[in-house]
């Protein structure tokens, strides 16, 4: 698997979408509360994909949209 998938891959990616700084999303926050949407977390699953989580699905991400539950998933994934 693509190795690409970091924990400051993946909040730099969600920072990106939210037009915020990385630092500024904590670990437990509802990235919902922070303005990601659905369109916003179907992109993020495309991009992820690319990179190697294949099996990455939309309810996976939306079901808890929390930084530290995203980063768990997607580096398991991709380790």
């Amino acid at each position: 698997m693509n190795q690409t998938l970091s924990p400051e891959r993946v909040r730099a990616d969600i920072a990106e979408l939210l037009d915020c700084d990385p630092a500024e999303i904590a670990p437990d926050e509802d990235l919902f509360d922070l303005g990601l949407d659905s369109v916003r977390i179907m992109t993020l699953v495309q991009r992820w994909r690319a990179a190697g989580a294949t099996t990455l699905e939309f309810p996976d991400l939306a079901e808890q949209p929390e930084l530290a539950h995203w980063t768990a998933l997607l580096t398991e994934r991709a380790a």
